[in-house]
């Protein structure tokens, strides 16, 4: 088993390897962790998700991960942060269906359904933050 990071992990999205090795650090963390494989996978594919369009959409960045504490729960807290053209409309991107890229356009949505927390931080020439969380009781 994996060891759960002791500080946060920063790791760029620049090109397609980049989204696969964010899908691993995600995996590894959410095992040591000791998520369920369901959550690991929810997660695992939210991540991916988001990673892709971070990388599509937002020409590159960066992905944080972060263990949180709440009362108590622990749980892995992901930040995908681009300095693209941001979206324009926030509530039509959360839309199942809309799509800018020729998509299915689920990737914002079906994010936001697969985790527990979910925040969009975005304005138009500003970038784009997506930060998502998966909980878990002690």
């Amino acid at each position: 088993m994996n060891a759960a990071m002791t500080g946060d992990i920063v790791t760029p999205l620049g090109s397609d390897e980049d989204v696969v090795r964010v899908r691993k650090l995600v995996r590894d963390q959410l095992v040591a962790l000791g998520f369920s494989l369901i959550d690991q996978t929810k997660m695992v594919t939210a991540a991916s998700e988001l990673a892709r369009n971070t990388l599509r959409y937002g020409g590159g960045g960066r992905a944080e991960l972060s263990l949180v504490h709440d009362g108590g729960r622990r749980g892995l807290s992901i930040s995908f942060i681009d300095e693209g053209p941001g979206i324009v409309d926030i509530a039509k991107a959360l839309t199942d269906g809309y799509t800018t890229g020729g998509g299915m356009g689920l990737g914002l949505s079906g994010a936001r359904r697969l985790a527990d927390d979910f925040e969009l931080d975005s304005a138009p020439g500003k970038g784009t933050r997506v930060t998502i969380t998966k909980w878990k009781p002690f």
